[in-house]
Protein backbone atom coordinates (compact mmCIF):
# COMPACT_ATOMS: atom_id res chain seq x y z
CA UNK A 1 0.00 0.00 0.00
CA UNK A 2 1.38 3.44 -0.51
CA UNK A 3 2.05 5.79 2.06
CA UNK A 4 1.39 9.83 1.30
CA UNK A 5 2.52 12.18 3.92
CA UNK A 6 1.40 15.64 3.38
CA UNK A 7 2.45 18.53 5.58
CA UNK A 8 -0.88 20.09 6.63
CA UNK A 9 0.35 23.73 7.30
CA UNK A 10 2.14 23.76 3.76
CA UNK A 11 -0.92 22.48 1.79
CA UNK A 12 -3.47 24.93 3.74
CA UNK A 13 -1.53 27.65 2.66
CA UNK A 14 -0.94 26.43 -0.89
CA UNK A 15 -4.16 25.52 -2.34
CA UNK A 16 -7.02 28.47 -2.79
CA UNK A 17 -9.96 26.50 -1.62
CA UNK A 18 -8.32 25.71 1.80
CA UNK A 19 -6.58 29.50 2.08
CA UNK A 20 -9.63 31.16 1.49
CA UNK A 21 -10.97 28.86 4.82
CA UNK A 22 -8.09 29.70 6.74
CA UNK A 23 -8.76 33.25 6.88
CA UNK A 24 -11.90 32.96 9.17
CA UNK A 25 -11.01 29.12 10.88
CA UNK A 26 -7.61 27.25 11.00
CA UNK A 27 -10.20 24.48 12.05
CA UNK A 28 -12.50 24.46 9.36
CA UNK A 29 -9.53 24.13 6.42
CA UNK A 30 -7.88 21.63 8.82
CA UNK A 31 -11.44 19.42 8.65
CA UNK A 32 -11.80 20.20 4.95
CA UNK A 33 -8.06 18.97 4.07
CA UNK A 34 -8.74 15.85 6.20
CA UNK A 35 -11.98 15.05 4.50
CA UNK A 36 -10.52 15.15 1.23
CA UNK A 37 -7.59 13.46 1.78
CA UNK A 38 -9.78 10.41 3.31
CA UNK A 39 -11.67 10.20 -0.01
CA UNK A 40 -8.43 10.37 -2.10
CA UNK A 41 -7.08 8.17 -0.13
CA UNK A 42 -10.03 5.48 -0.10
CA UNK A 43 -10.11 5.82 -4.12
CA UNK A 44 -6.64 5.78 -4.57
CA UNK A 45 -5.91 2.84 -1.74
CA UNK A 46 -3.22 4.53 -0.23
CA UNK A 47 -2.22 5.64 3.76
CA UNK A 48 -2.35 9.29 4.85
CA UNK A 49 -0.14 10.86 7.28
CA UNK A 50 -1.87 14.06 7.71
CA UNK A 51 0.92 16.12 9.71
CA UNK A 52 0.66 19.59 11.09
CA UNK A 53 3.15 21.09 13.32
CA UNK A 54 2.73 22.04 17.21
CA UNK A 55 6.33 22.81 18.30
CA UNK A 56 5.40 26.33 19.04
CA UNK A 57 2.93 24.88 21.34
CA UNK A 58 4.65 24.62 24.48
CA UNK A 59 4.51 21.64 26.42
CA UNK A 60 2.90 19.74 23.42
CA UNK A 61 2.90 15.97 23.36
CA UNK A 62 2.50 14.37 19.99
CA UNK A 63 -1.38 13.69 19.57
CA UNK A 64 -2.27 11.04 16.50
CA UNK A 65 -5.71 10.73 15.47
CA UNK A 66 -6.01 7.28 13.60
CA UNK A 67 -8.75 6.24 10.87
CA UNK A 68 -9.10 3.61 8.57
CA UNK A 69 -7.00 5.74 5.73
CA UNK A 70 -5.64 8.32 7.39
CA UNK A 71 -3.69 9.45 10.56
CA UNK A 72 -3.26 12.76 11.79
CA UNK A 73 -0.51 14.00 13.83
CA UNK A 74 0.14 16.86 15.36
CA UNK A 75 3.75 16.66 16.41
CA UNK A 76 5.20 17.47 20.00
CA UNK A 77 6.50 20.48 21.00
CA UNK A 78 10.09 21.47 19.32
CA UNK A 79 9.53 18.91 16.58
CA UNK A 80 8.36 20.58 13.27
CA UNK A 81 6.22 18.75 10.14
CA UNK A 82 9.11 17.67 8.39
CA UNK A 83 10.98 16.07 11.64
CA UNK A 84 7.98 14.21 12.02
CA UNK A 85 8.32 13.27 8.48
CA UNK A 86 11.70 12.56 8.33
CA UNK A 87 12.05 10.45 11.00
CA UNK A 88 8.87 8.42 9.44
CA UNK A 89 10.43 7.86 6.55
CA UNK A 90 13.94 6.77 7.79
CA UNK A 91 11.85 3.95 10.02
CA UNK A 92 9.75 3.02 6.75
CA UNK A 93 13.04 2.35 5.27
CA UNK A 94 12.12 1.39 1.40
CA UNK A 95 9.70 -1.21 2.34
CA UNK A 96 7.05 0.59 1.12
CA UNK A 97 5.93 3.30 -1.74
CA UNK A 98 6.38 6.43 -0.23
CA UNK A 99 5.27 10.17 -1.53
CA UNK A 100 6.10 13.89 0.93
CA UNK A 101 3.77 16.23 -0.34
CA UNK A 102 5.28 19.47 0.75
CA UNK A 103 6.13 22.79 -1.62
CA UNK A 104 9.53 22.92 1.20
CA UNK A 105 12.35 22.55 -1.34
CA UNK A 106 14.46 21.52 1.21
CA UNK A 107 12.70 19.01 2.80
CA UNK A 108 11.31 17.65 -1.06
CA UNK A 109 15.79 17.04 -1.04
CA UNK A 110 16.24 15.53 1.97
CA UNK A 111 13.21 13.29 1.51
CA UNK A 112 14.62 12.05 -2.09
CA UNK A 113 17.87 11.44 -0.61
CA UNK A 114 16.25 9.28 1.69
CA UNK A 115 14.21 6.96 -1.22
CA UNK A 116 10.65 8.51 -0.92
CA UNK A 117 9.46 10.31 -3.61
CA UNK A 118 8.08 13.99 -3.33
CA UNK A 119 5.31 16.33 -4.54
CA UNK A 120 5.02 19.96 -4.29
CA UNK A 121 1.06 20.90 -2.88
CA UNK A 122 0.06 22.38 -5.80
CA UNK A 123 0.85 19.35 -8.09
CA UNK A 124 -1.26 17.43 -5.31
CA UNK A 125 -4.14 19.58 -5.82
CA UNK A 126 -4.10 18.92 -9.26
CA UNK A 127 -3.81 15.27 -8.72
CA UNK A 128 -7.05 15.52 -5.65
CA UNK A 129 -8.78 17.31 -8.10
CA UNK A 130 -8.73 14.81 -11.28
CA UNK A 131 -9.34 11.70 -8.43
CA UNK A 132 -12.48 14.01 -7.21
CA UNK A 133 -13.43 14.21 -11.05
CA UNK A 134 -12.45 10.35 -11.66
CA UNK A 135 -15.06 9.44 -8.44
CA UNK A 136 -17.95 12.01 -9.62
CA UNK A 137 -17.75 10.45 -13.15
CA UNK A 138 -17.41 6.67 -11.21
CA UNK A 139 -20.14 7.77 -8.82
CA UNK A 140 -22.56 9.02 -12.23
CA UNK A 141 -21.93 5.80 -14.01
CA UNK A 142 -23.06 3.59 -11.32
CA UNK A 143 -25.99 6.29 -10.71
CA UNK A 144 -27.16 5.34 -14.54
CA UNK A 145 -26.70 1.64 -14.42
CA UNK A 146 -28.85 1.05 -11.04
CA UNK A 147 -31.73 2.95 -12.96
CA UNK A 148 -34.94 1.25 -13.96
CA UNK A 149 -36.25 3.41 -17.14
CA UNK A 150 -39.39 2.94 -18.62
CA UNK A 151 -37.37 3.62 -22.27
CA UNK A 152 -35.55 0.49 -21.04
CA UNK A 153 -38.84 -1.91 -20.46
CA UNK A 154 -40.92 -0.84 -23.85
CA UNK A 155 -40.42 -1.10 -27.70
CA UNK A 156 -39.53 0.94 -30.08
CA UNK A 157 -42.93 1.34 -31.61
CA UNK A 158 -44.72 2.08 -28.17
CA UNK A 159 -41.92 4.25 -27.46
CA UNK A 160 -42.40 6.38 -30.32
CA UNK A 161 -45.89 6.97 -29.56
CA UNK A 162 -45.48 8.35 -26.40
CA UNK A 163 -42.95 10.42 -27.24
CA UNK A 164 -45.65 11.73 -29.72
CA UNK A 165 -48.31 12.08 -26.95
CA UNK A 166 -45.78 14.31 -25.34
CA UNK A 167 -44.61 16.60 -28.17
CA UNK A 168 -48.50 16.92 -29.20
Amino acid sequence: MKILFVDGYNVINCWPNLNKIKEYSFSGAREKLEDILINYASFNNCKVYLVYDAHMVAGNVEKIHSDKYINVVFTKDGETADQFIEKMVNNLGRKSEIMVVTSDWLEQQTIFQRGAMRMSSLEFYHDVLKSEEKIRKKTKSNYAKDRNLLEDSISEDVLKKLENMRRS
